[in-house]
């Protein structure tokens, strides 16, 4: 028989279990999100998300909420910054030799599961402390709303193709800007906060969360990560060594079914395959990759139930940063090692930066987990349509996931760029990249484009009414005045100088339409007085004469235009504009050249 004592020690042990156990839940209950509170079916508004997030700040020594810049509208972009050790700067954490990483969401607002995934997630890491290893090895940045003036844009009926929350924001930035469209032009004010955040802390890895639209399928989360030919090779490695396995099993294991971003390659036959690419950089992971950094896009399914949603955005985050920490040291070293080999090839002018790829038709098997679907004519459209069933299919289909690269530019040593464009000097400023100037007048050989067939889009897209054009590489002497901007390559951020200045890059700014001005002719010739300078002309240079008849003979849209016939000798006598349709900006690319620029800017 167990004495008195015994019975109340046994008691009282037992009340405090219970004590501490209710004491527990109602610590829980009161950092219960939003989401949670709905029954996860709403997401708050921005006031309500800020809230939450000063109210963790508040509470953790682990916590600190800040803003990293404003929106057209005014309001602040909100950072929450984790870190166990208590240092939330930049310069502190690369001092402490943890991984920092940067989570991104509701860059497009109305997709916004990783807003409410990550409100989540700071909780159990830094107030329950379930999670609190996430921080052993890690710093963590969480951007839980970007595009904040498209959050506000609140209405239940932003996005038609998707399933919850009840309201959500929309898209696009109050200046009707796709931020997910802006890495590298940097139009909007949001994003060159974002860049400017980007390049201060420098994250060894990123992630970017949004919500697909697109085919239906038993997946609930996608996932897209860059390949081998677009991002360094020691990251790739990491990424598919490390990463990808351990945060793809984390999400299955929490019972959620997970599949590559994939497009179909004919949208009403699954079975003629999915494909897969390299992602422009004008796109947060085709950004991060030329950043020399590994990324991963999270594209939740979107005609999933929200709650569903959010718990599997939440399990793959919980993954990725249970394996940067994991290995951290690993991916400290590709990063600082990736780097190093940008900076040394900058140094050298042989590097060779890949611009535009492909995917190829080599294919590999892949099992994937469809709906059963028909095709029914539509008294609507006129044409077929694709009408899903809820009955589960599981197909093989062929994965083409082969990039191939088809273009190229060979980097050269320096740009030189005419202080006169000041737009490249202060967009190249935001992305971090070091700029100098020269302090007396050059004259140097350079390498630069002349430009021909040159378009424009006929409607705007995202602002701006970009060129298309054919340009034939040129030598010659240029006068670079004191004040010309000098952008040498042997820095971490060259890929994106190139991709920027390159004008076979997709995202330069040529391509982009910064640089239309000079594809415009500002003098011509009254006809008569071109007649008879034009008819000199030709009765003086024989190479001339047969050029223009050629073009006569060969163009029948310029024989039958008296004015283009003028203009066209015009631009070949001496008052024609040698500038016209010619790039300013210059690349120092041979090994004389860049020596007479180290000479004048007093390097060794």
């Amino acid at each position: 028989m167990k004495s008195p004592r015994f019975a109340s020690l046994l008691l009282l042990l037992l009340t405090s279990a219970f004590t501490m156990s209710l004491l527990a839940q109602t610590s829980r209950d009161e950092w219960l999100t939003y989401y949670e509170k709905s029954g996860y079916t709403e997401t708050p508004r921005y006031d309500e998300t800020i809230e939450y997030c000063k109210r963790l700040d508040k509470a953790s020594a682990w916590v600190k909420y800040t803003s990293f810049g404003a929106s057209p509208q005014g309001r602040k972009l909100p950072l929450v910054i984790l870190s166990k050790s208590g240092a939330f700067d930049a310069a502190a954490v690369r001092r402490s030799g943890k991984a920092v990483v940067l989570i991104q969401s509701g860059i497009h607002s109305g997709e916004i599961d990783g807003k409410d995934a990550s409100l989540m997630l700071m909780r159990e890491i830094a107030i329950t402390k379930k999670l609190q290893a996430l921080l052993d090895n890690a710093v963590l940045l969480f951007v839980p709303i970007f595009s904040v003036d498209a959050h506000e844009r609140f209405d239940k009926y932003n996005r038609i193709n998707q399933n919850g929350p009840e309201e959500m924001g929309w898209r696009v930035n109050a200046q009707n800007l796709n931020l997910n469209r802006d890495y590298m032009k940097a139009d909007s004010p949001e994003m060159r906060a974002m860049l400017r955040l980007f390049a201060t802390w420098l994250p060894e890895f990123y992630v970017d969360c949004h919500v697909t639209d697109g085919i239906d399928f038993q997946y609930d989360i996608t996932y897209g990560a860059e390949t081998s030919k677009n991002l360094d090779s020691r990251l790739y490695e990491w990424q598919q060594q490390e990463l990808l396995p351990h945060a793809l099993r984390t999400v299955e294991q929490s019972g959620y079914k997970i599949f590559d971003y994939v497009f179909p390659r004919e949208e009403n036959d699954l079975r003629k395959g999915l494909s897969s690419g390299a992602t422009s950089p004008r796109l947060s992971t085709g950004y991060a990759a030329i950043q020399n950094r590994p990324s991963v896009l999270v594209e939740t399914h979107m005609l999933k139930p929200y709650r569903v949603r959010v718990e599997a955005t939440y399990h793959f985050l919980r993954g990725m940063i249970e394996c940067v920490n994991a290995t951290s040291k690993q991916l400290l070293k590709a990063v600082r090692e990736a780097d190093q080999a940008t900076i040394a090839a900058g140094a050298k002018g042989n590097a060779v930066l890949p611009v535009k790829y492909k995917v190829s038709e080599k294919s590999v098997a892949r099992k994937f987990l469809a709906f059963e679907s028909k095709l029914e004519p539509s008294e609507i459209s006129g044409a077929m349509k694709r009408v899903y069933s809820k009955i589960s299919n599981e197909i093989t289909v062929p994965f083409f996931h082969d990039v191939q690269v088809i273009d190229s530019v060979r980097v050269p040593f320096a740009y030189l760029i005419p202080q006169e464009w000041k737009f490249v000097r202060e967009i190249l400023d935001v992305h971090g990249i070091a700029i100098e100037r020269l302090k007396q007048p050059l004259t140097i050989e350079v390498e630069s484009y002349r430009f021909a067939d040159v378009t424009f889009r006929s409607r705007p897209y995202e602002g701006r009414h970009g060129a298309t054009y054919t340009a034939e590489l040129i030598k010659e002497q240029r006068l670079y005045p004191a004040g010309t901007l000098v952008v040498r390559t042997n820095q971490r951020a060259a890929k994106v100088v190139a991709h920027l200045l390159e004008p076979k890059s997709a995202d330069s700014f040529v391509a982009w339409g910064f640089f239309n001005a000079i594809f415009e002719q500002k003098e011509y010739a009254e006809s008569y007085v071109m007649e008879g300078i034009g008819a000199r002309m030709l009765a003086e240079d024989a190479k001339l004469k047969a050029e223009f008849e050629n073009k006569v003979t060969t163009d029948t849209t310029f024989a039958k235009d008296p004015d283009a016939r003028l203009n066209w000798l015009y631009l070949r006598s001496p008052w024609g504009d040698p500038w016209l349709n010619k790039y300013p900006i210059g690349r120092v690319a041979d090994a004389a050249s860049e020596s007479a620029l180290r000479d004048v800017l007093g390097r060794k």
